[in-house]
């Protein structure tokens, strides 16, 4: 029998046996121990700090307001920081009682944010994952998700969702690769005009990846096992940086963008075919199973 849950909403019976809840959580700290950080929940003074990390990513007035993320922090959703490692396991957060949040203004170096939805199923939808600068190819965004994972997990929900830029090969390969989620649906345009620090005023196409967080998929690419050897019946090249691109020459990256868009649109005439990424960094177009073994 299915647990009770939002309108609508099958919660599935049983819940998460405790040994997966166990090894995400392990998993999570393994990933903070590399990346030398502690990922946990945002403390309630540190909301403050949490919506300085997201401006400073995307701009002021891009993200979600102080009143927002307190709602959404109080109903419960996963509102979470990147701290140093080095910050005492009793300590209080805020400014000025907490000087190890990465920096003097009191952001973290890392925070994100998800909230729950029950579109096609019961999900976490993680919305926002920013990470400072100076801090970056240190594995901060991972850990981060594979906080949110563990959390996820332990709340019997077993499946997140988010979007990125198909064209940024680096999140295409921390989504599909590392991580082990999979890509949904292409979504052109899915936010309109952004305008903002990183899109400026190119067009906001994404993907929405499904990250089926107990499945064989996200166990092999957790374990940093091979990427398998997809059956491919089309190709997409991804640039090494898009995002330089489209700084130094706009009208390249538009070019590319309308290129993606056309070499995307088969997935809407063909809804047998999926996108995955290959071991050079490309996309193919391939019809085999997600959970495919190498």
């Amino acid at each position: 029998m299915a647990r009770g849950g939002p309108v609508g909403v099958t919660v599935p019976a049983g819940g998460v046996p405790a040994s997966v809840v166990a090894d995400a959580e392990q998993a999570a700290d393994a990933a903070d121990a590399r990346a030398g950080i502690r990922t946990r929940p945002a403390h309630p003074d540190e909301l403050d700090g949490v919506l300085a990390r997201f401006e400073a990513t995307w701009g002021a007035g891009r993200g979600p307001d102080r009143a927002m993320v307190q709602a959404l922090d109080h109903a419960g959703n996963t509102v979470l920081v990147a701290v140093p490692a080095a910050e005492p396991a009793d300590a209080v957060a805020g400014p000025q009682r907490h000087p190890s949040t990465g920096s003097a203004t009191g952001r973290p170096l890392g925070a994100t944010l998800g909230f729950l939805g029950w579109s096609d199923g019961l999900h976490l939808h993680s919305h926002m994952n920013a990470v400072d600068p100076a801090a970056r190819g240190r594995g901060v965004g991972v850990a981060l998700k594979l906080r949110q994972r563990a959390v996820c997990l332990a709340h019997d929900v077993t499946e997140m969702r988010w979007t990125y830029d198909p064209l940024i090969r680096r999140n295409a390969r921390m989504n599909l690769v590392r991580l082990g989620a999979e890509i949904m649906a292409f979504l052109p345009d899915f936010y309109g005009e952004l305008g903002d620090a990183i899109t400026g005023a190119d067009r906001s196409d994404r993907f929405e990846v499904r990250w089926r967080l107990d499945s064989p998929r996200t166990a092999r690419a957790l374990a940093r096992g091979p990427v398998p050897s997809w059956r491919a019946e089309g190709r997409l090249p991804l640039v090494a940086d898009y995002e330089r691109v489209r700084a130094e020459d706009p009208r390249v990256a538009a070019r590319l963008r309308d290129a993606s868009r056309d070499a995307f649109a088969v997935l809407a005439r063909d809804t047998g075919l999926r996108v995955e990424l290959d071991a050079d960094g490309d996309y193919v177009f391939t019809r085999d199973e997600a959970d495919r073994s190498p």
